[in-house]
């Protein structure tokens, strides 16, 4: 994977606004031309508007790389559905949350979906407050599922967990479909701030040239959740930091 080309932005960044044509505005304002889709801009249960919004994104010359992040609960007849809009979009990827009370049933189901649509599933580990958020917790999900379902590393929330992004990158390489490039700042008392990538408490060059040694084949994108009403400027120098770091 090219970073300098192929990088994309997690649209949760751009949830001030709300409709496909401001999303997609904001994404050329900021450079890049890829996007992991998540349900602020788009109803994922609502088949009925799938091709209306995948159409506006192909016709701005945007990319769908993955959707996400999705609850997966083992609930088939509405989970098919956030299938059905990736494999219509042209992605690979979905990056998805599995809730402790329903596995090992909601794996199950995943993995047989997974294989039927041709998707790999991108757990996201959401820190230290989250079940999946620590290495030995992933490390046994992965031995007791198929490699159709893998992990989204969020390099910000990794450092929440007190784990190590580069670390993480090299040991889950065979499992690592895809990456949120996010960076922390903390307060005496912990606080979260998110910051440009780099600026912050993560190795940037570090994490991307853990990538860059080994055979990845997933998608990369950008998530900055501060600035709300006006984003864009951040996450230009997110981009401007990835493409020097790279």
């Amino acid at each position: 994977m090219n970073l300098t080309h192929e990088l994309g932005v997690q649209s949760w960044c751009y949830r001030h606004f709300k409709t496909t044509p401001e999303v997609i505005a904001c994404l050329k304002e900021t450079g890049l031309s890829a996007i992991e889709l998540c349900g602020a801009h788009a109803d994922f249960k609502d088949e009925s508007k799938f091709d209306g919004i995948i159409a506006l994104f192909r016709a701005a010359d945007i990319r769908i790389v993955s959707i996400g992040v999705q609850q997966i609960t083992g609930n088939a007849a509405v989970e098919e559905k956030y299938f059905e809009f990736v494999k219509r979009a042209g992605a690979r990827f979905m990056s998805v949350d599995f809730p402790i009370e329903n596995v090992p049933q909601s794996w199950r189901m995943a993995e047989k979906l997974a294989e039927k649509y041709d998707i790999k599933l991108c757990i996201h580990n959401h820190g230290g407050w989250h079940w999946l958020g620590n290495v030995q917790t992933l490390k046994d999900v992965f031995a007791k599922t198929s490699p159709r379902i893998g992990l989204c590393l969020d390099t910000a929330w990794a450092i929440d967990s007190s784990e190590d992004p580069i670390r993480m990158t090299e040991t889950f390489k065979d499992r690592l479909y895809g990456m949120h490039i996010k960076d922390f700042s903390y307060g005496p008392r912990r606080q979260r701030t998110d910051v440009v990538a780099g600026t912050g408490c993560i190795d940037l060059k570090g994490v991307l040239g853990a990538l860059k040694q080994m055979p990845f084949d997933g998608y990369a994108v950008l998530e900055y959740e501060g600035d709300v009403e006006n984003p864009v400027p951040a996450l230009k120098k997110c981009v401007a930091a990835v493409r020097q770091a790279v």
